[in-house]
C-alpha cells in the first residue's frame, strides 16, 4: 500500500487515516516497547499521541524521506520527550521470540551464547545488556537488528548522516558485545 497517495484523501476524508493506523500501529507499538521502559498500556497511550501528531502534521510530510522513516522519526521524538518528562530510571527492554532470534543471529559473528545458561536466562541477559546501553546505542541496535531497518532509514529516523549512522551502529554493536561478555551472556 502506498501511504503517500493517501495524504490527499486524508485531507478530504479523515477516516482515510485509519489505513495509516492499521499499517503502522503494531510496528510502532513494538518499536516503542523495544526502546523504552514503558508498560504496555503506557506505550499504547504514547502511540495514540504519536498518531495524533502524525495526523496533525500529515501535510508536513517531506517526500525526500520514506513515509515509514518519517513516522518512525515522530515516534523516536515522542519517546525522547517521554523520557525527558518522566525521567525513567529503570529501563526494561522486551524481546519477543522473533526479535531475540534475529538479534542473536545478527550479532553472533562466531560468538555463541553461553551453553550453561538456559534459553530464558540467555534472553534475560541479552535484554539486560540492551537495556544497559545508552539510548542512542539502544535505538541503533533495535532499528538495525530487530526492526531490520537499512542504514538509510536509520539515518532518516535519527536525522544523522549515513556515515554517522554506520559508526553509531558499529559502536553500539561493539558496546553490546562487551556488555554480553561482562554479563557472561557469551563465552
Amino acid at each position: 500500500m502506498d501511504i503517500v497517495k493517501l495524504i490527499p484523501k486524508i485531507n478530504q476524508n479523515p477516516d482515510a487515516f485509519s489505513e495509516v493506523i492499521s499499517e503502522y500501529e503494531s510496528k510502532l507499538l513494538r518499536y516503542i516497547l523495544r526502546i523504552s521502559s514503558m508498560e504496555y498500556e503506557e506505550a499504547e497511550n504514547l502511540l495514540q499521541e504519536i498518531f495524533i501528531k502524525i495526523y496533525r502534521n500529515i501535510n508536513e510530510y517531506d517526500d525526500r524521506w520514506t513515509f515509514s522513516s518519517w513516522i518512525y522519526r515522530i515516534a523516536h521524538n515522542a519517546v525522547i520527550d517521554y523520557f525527558r518528562k518522566h525521567e525513567k530510571e529503570s529501563i526494561k527492554i522486551s524481546l519477543d521470540d522473533e526479535a531475540y532470534s534475529h538479534l542473536t543471529l545478527s550479532l553472533s559473528d562466531g560468538i555463541q551464547p553461553d551453553k550453561e545458561l538456559a534459553q530464558k536466562d540467555t534472553r534475560e541477559c541479552v535484554q539486560k545488556a540492551i537495556t544497559s546501553l545508552p539510548l542512542d546505542y539502544r535505538e541503533a541496535i533495535v532499528l538495525r537488528y530487530i526492526e531490520e531497518r537499512s542504514y538509510e532509514e536509520i539515518s532518516d529516523i535519527l536525522q544523522i548522516p549515513i556515515g554517522t549512522t554506520s559508526t553509531l551502529v558499529n559502536r553500539a554493536k561493539t558496546r553490546l558485545r562487551e556488555t554480553f561478555e561482562k554479563l557472561r551472556c557469551i563465552q
